[in-house]
C-alpha cells in the first residue's frame, strides 16, 4: 500500500533525511514506485513537487532531498496504484484552495464504492483525477468548506467535521490520510496492509521531538535564541529507530506548531 509522511514544526526546518528515506522506499526498498509527491508550506501557500514515477528513480526527487527547503509543514505521499492509471492527475498529495489557503491531502487504502456513497450536486470541488483518494478529498473540502469564511474556523469545529468524515470513511475500507489546511495537520490512523497480508492496524504512527534550535533558522523565524524546537511526525512506516507511538484504529492525532494538540 501506499505511504505517507507529514512533519508539523515550530520552526522552519528541513525534512532532507526524512524524503531521503522516503525516496529510497519509493521503488529502491519498497514496491511504491507508481509515484511520489511532497508539499512545503510556505505560509498559506505550498510549494508543491509531483511525478508519476518512482522516487528512487527521479532526479527531482534527489535534489529536493539535497536541498534546505525549509517548512513548519510538509506532506508527502509514496504511490503503489490500486485504482486509476498511473498518471500526474493520480499523483498524492492533492491540493485545493479554499478561503485564500492552500490545502493539502494524502490518503492511503482503498474505498470501493466512494463516488456513489457520496454523491453530490455541489460541483465547487470535482476530481481532478480517477483515483477514489481524491474522490475523498473533495468530500472532505466540501465539508469543511461550510466551516471557512474570511476568517479561521474554531479548531474544534474542523476537528468535528473530520472525524465525521473519516468514520464514514471507514465503513468503505483502509482510509488513512493526512490533511492539512495552512494551520493544523490532522492524521487519521486506520486499517493498512501489513507485511505479513493482513489488513490491521496501524496504519499512522506518530513521533515527537524536541531539539535545539537550527541557528540558520533563527534570522528567518524571529525565534529567541535558546528556545528549543519541536517537531511532530507522522509515517505510515517508521523512519527511524525512534519510538514511534502507533495510532489506534480510527484515531486522529491534531498536531500545530510542532506540537501535539491535547
Amino acid at each position: 500500500m501506499c505511504e505517507l509522511f507529514a512533519m508539523s514544526s515550530r520552526i522552519e526546518t528541513t525534512i532532507r533525511i526524512s524524503m531521503q528515506v522516503l525516496a529510497q522506499r519509493g521503488g529502491a526498498t519498497g514496491l511504491l514506485g507508481d509515484g511520489w509527491g511532497v508539499g512545503f508550506y510556505d505560509g498559506d501557500d505550498a510549494r508543491i513537487f509531483r511525478e508519476p514515477t518512482a522516487a528512487a528513480d527521479s532526479a527531482l526527487a534527489q535534489f529536493i532531498a539535497s536541498q534546505t527547503l525549509r517548512s513548519r509543514t510538509v506532506l508527502s505521499h509514496l504511490r503503489h496504484a490500486t485504482q486509476g492509471e498511473v498518471s500526474l492527475r493520480n499523483t498524492q498529495p492533492f491540493a485545493r484552495e479554499l478561503a485564500g489557503r492552500m490545502h493539502l491531502f494524502a490518503h492511503n487504502g482503498r474505498l470501493p464504492g466512494v463516488e456513489a456513497r457520496f454523491a453530490s450536486s455541489d460541483d465547487r470541488f470535482r476530481p481532478i483525477g480517477t483515483t477514489d483518494s481524491e474522490v475523498a478529498f473533495c468530500v472532505l473540502m466540501e465539508r469543511v468548506a461550510k466551516l471557512w469564511s474570511r476568517s479561521l474556523p474554531p479548531l474544534a469545529d474542523r476537528l468535528a467535521v473530520i472525524t465525521q468524515v473519516a468514520a464514514e470513511l471507514r465503513t468503505l475500507g483502509p482510509a488513512n490520510f493526512l490533511y492539512a489546511d495552512g494551520d493544523a495537520v490532522f492524521a487519521h490512523g486506520h486499517r493498512r496492509t501489513q507485511n505479513d497480508g493482513r489488513v490491521v492496524p496501524p496504519g499512522l504512527h506518530v513521533l515527537t521531538r524536541a531539539c535545539a534550535v537550527d541557528p540558520d533558522a533563527l534570522a528567518a523565524s524571529g525565534v529567541r535564541l535558546g528556545d528549543p524546537q519541536s517537531v511532530v511526525l507522522f509515517a505510515s512506516v517508521p523512519l527511524t529507530q525512534e519510538a514511534w507511538r502507533k495510532l489506534d484504529e480510527g484515531e486522529i492525532v491534531v498536531a500545530r506548531d510542532g506540537a501535539i494538540v491535547p
